[in-house]
């Protein structure tokens, strides 16, 4: 029997696939044993919001401090309590009545973008029982003075205020969009991180042409969207003491081999689950073994790395030189393929 075992933030998981924070999928306690029950190898919680935090604290605020000259003009900036499925203190009790359900790692999912909001109620998570946190830095700057280098602190400020104050394993979900990415996954370890979750998909609203309103617009992931972050697991992996959680386009099989090749603990599951349902996990792990069956390897461990920058063969495949060559080579087919239509003609 192939062994699909693999370790993430020092926990010991049956397999990669993890179920990644959706709350469509984890808010539901049910749902976590469902996914248990279908070989995922762990769950991460579906993200509190910095937001929450801060609009229970302005309303118990305002409560204090009814009818007084102090009332927080500011608490009309937050969204309508409706917005929030679950207020703090119900977050945690999901975590507990989860981690009482089943016997497969439960991993927090706190969602930030300033400094200083997760200090206290991260211990709070790691006191619930959650065996690691994700932290999700969704961070969208737009503020025309201010510098790269201090959107950067932003994120270490944030990663060492929480890795500071709790012994849980802490992996630090972020976006690619950065002036030196393989610097400041670098510095994030540095500041305390054990993973990494490359890459965060922001989205991004459209516009209605017939009301002329912005409107959500949520579209899920295709595989193709998993080459940015398997070029920076390749690029990353055996550089810094971190383990890497691939997400974005993990739709397949092929798709978690290969993140596993180029050097991914574990790769999330999200859109795919979403489309087809969780029993789609049982099929993802059939496929995977199937595959390593007939490549006659023991253990999806022997193939972490194989393919990452440090082992491949080639490691200008994940360079600029292969970037000029894949121009190049277009342009040659361009070439023929005019050469071809003006013979026939």
């Amino acid at each position: 029997m192939v062994d699909l075992s693999t370790t993430y933030l020092g926990l010991k998981l049956r397999s990669p696939l993890v179920v990644g924070a959706a709350a469509p999928l984890t808010e539901d306690i049910d749902n976590i044993k469902r996914i248990e029950d279908a070989g995922a190898g762990a769950v991460v919680l579906h993200s509190l919001f910095e937001e929450q935090l801060l609009e229970e604290r302005y309303l118990l605020y305002h409560h204090l401090t009814h009818n007084t000259e102090s009332y927080p003009e500011a608490i009309s900036y937050f969204p309508e309590q409706e917005i929030f499925h679950v207020g703090s203190q119900a977050y945690l009790d999901h975590i507990r009545r989860a981690k009482d359900m089943v016997d497969i790692p439960i991993i927090a999912s706190l969602n930030s973008s300033t400094v200083g909001s997760w200090g206290n109620y991260a211990r709070q998570v790691e006191q619930a029982g959650a065996d690691g946190l994700e932290l999700n830095i969704y961070y969208v700057p737009t503020d025309l003075s201010m510098t790269g280098e201090e959107v950067e602190q932003t994120y270490i400020d944030i990663v060492r205020s929480v890795t500071g104050t709790i012994n849980l394993p802490v992996a630090v979900k972020l976006s690619p969009f950065f002036s030196n990415m393989a610097n400041m996954a670098k510095r994030l370890s540095d500041a305390g991180a054990n993973g990494l979750v490359l890459f965060n998909r922001f989205y991004q609203p459209d516009i209605d042409l017939e009301t002329l309103e912005l409107e959500p617009n949520l579209l899920l992931s295709t595989s193709r969207e998993m080459r940015l972050p398997m070029r920076w697991i390749a690029i990353l992996y055996g550089t810094i003491p971190v383990d890497f959680a691939a997400t974005s386009g993990i739709r397949t099989a092929h798709d978690v081999l290969k993140m596993m090749m180029v050097g991914a603990n574990v790769t999330m599951l999200v859109s795919v689950l979403l489309s087809h349902g969780i029993q789609h996990i049982q099929k993802i792990e059939k496929d995977i073994v199937e595959w390593l069956e007939v490549k006659e390897y023991d253990s999806i461990a022997q193939l972490q790395g194989s393919l990452s920058q440090i082992n491949c063969p080639n490691p200008g495949v994940f360079e600029r030189v292969q970037y000029l060559q894949a121009i190049q080579t277009y342009q040659t087919i361009m070439s023929n393929q005019a050469g071809s239509r003006a013979q026939v003609s």
